[in-house]
């Protein structure tokens, strides 16, 4: 629970700041960031106590929490690997994903590295492509705040337990999350645009 904790903080914190409090996308993950930080440099600061390093060592630990906390953000903002990208298409849309939903899936990358991205931003063209009916409301669309509200995971060739995981995972984090195989199956993760 120590472990989830702050990756409930930012995300899950985020997620709520952003819908619920109508905050913007960077005032959110901004926020969330800075609390989570601060819960790093809070658990470096009873370990430094813990192991009876003085104050100034204490100092140092939280520091160096806080700007591992920061590092993974930027990390997960800027990058996913192509092993968890079905193609390289695909992987130059993540950065049209929302932040909030970047933080998500790297989260369950992290947790579930086999997991896979298999589309994220789509056209009205990509949907007439895939013989299927345009969607008018589709969260794959770029949204009027400039990002993706939606992307999809693979589910084919992975366990009922790893795609229950991933699900209840993203769920957790404040996610919508459906199953379903509109061009193969798959789940579908989707944050609502705010109000």
């Amino acid at each position: 629970m120590l472990a989830a904790l702050p990756f409930l903080l930012l995300i899950r914190g985020g997620v709520l700041l952003y819908q619920w409090w109508g905050l913007g996308t960077w005032p959110s993950l901004l926020l969330s960031a800075l609390a989570t930080m601060s819960l790093l440099a809070a658990y470096a600061g009873v370990v430094g106590t813990w192991l009876g390093a003085r104050k100034a060592l204490r100092r140092l630990f939280a520091r160096g929490a806080m700007g591992i906390g920061a590092a993974y953000v930027a990390y997960a903002l800027v990058f996913v690997a192509s092993a968890n990208v079905k193609t390289a298409d695909v992987r130059a849309e993540y950065r049209s994903l929302h932040p909030l939903l970047r933080l998500a899936s790297s989260a369950i990358i992290l947790v579930d590295p086999a997991s896979v991205i298999t589309d994220a931003r789509r056209t009205g063209e990509d949907y007439a492509r895939m013989g299927l009916p345009t969607e008018e409301r589709s969260l794959h669309y770029r949204q009027t705040n400039g990002f993706v509200h939606a992307l999809d995971f693979r589910t084919t060739g992975r366990s009922g337990l790893r795609n229950l995981s991933v699900h209840v995972g993203f769920r957790a984090l404040g996610f919508r999350v459906l199953r379903h195989g509109g061009t193969g199956d798959h789940l579908h993760v989707s944050l609502p645009v705010s109000s």
